[in-house]
């Protein structure tokens, strides 16, 4: 998903039975001419954004697990353009604010580069610390990571949402790329040449 399709997803969104998400709106938070900034629901901006995504085995559980606690302490009331039912709430039960997802990825980022670094200079080695990214960058990993296992790009560019087939022909070549030379290091010593 893209990050306003996940802020955005709503229970009746998610089948349990079918194990699917229906994708079909964006929650987004801009600023309005009045100066202020609020939430709005958007239509995806083409065709292509309209789509069912199966619903993996650890994503149902964790949706699971949430609807559970949810149950256990309340669901969000928000109504947004007549949309309820948010699956995804902020510490105060609100709706998540899509820039809230990038401060959080940056703040758990930013604790484990100081753990890490930490343990290093116990251990007397180098950190592994890890780059900054934004939630963009997750479903780009997501579809390179299904673009390295799934061979039909009509099935990738239907599941990403991809209105046009050379974004995914982009990822996909990005995603071949190292299987190439993988390839042809696998061939070495086993074509005799001249």
């Amino acid at each position: 998903c893209r990050v306003g399709e996940a802020v955005g997803l709503r229970w009746e969104d998610c089948d349990f039975n079918e194990n699917v998400i229906s994708i079909n709106h964006n929650l987004i938070y801009r600023m309005q001419d009045s100066g202020k900034c609020e939430y709005h629901i958007t239509t995806p901006k083409s065709n292509a954004g309209i789509r069912v995504i199966p619903m993996m085995s650890e994503v149902k559980l964790a949706l699971l697990n949430e609807k559970k606690r949810q149950l256990a302490e309340g669901f969000c009331t928000e109504v947004i353009d007549g949309y309820t039912g948010f699956v995804f709430t902020n510490r105060f039960g609100g709706v998540c604010n899509p820039h809230c997802i990038t401060r959080a990825i940056k703040r758990i980022i930013t604790a484990y580069n100081a753990k890490e670094t930490a343990a290093a200079e116990a251990e007397n080695r180098e950190p592994l610390l890890l780059p900054h990214f934004m939630a963009h960058q997750l479903r780009h990993t997501f579809c390179t990571r299904f673009c390295e296992n799934e061979t039909n790009l009509k099935v990738v560019q239907e599941i990403m949402g991809h209105a046009d087939i050379s974004t995914t022909m982009d990822v996909y070549n990005e995603a071949t790329q190292k299987k190439k030379f993988e390839a042809f290091a696998s061939l070495e010593g086993k074509i005799k040449i001249g």
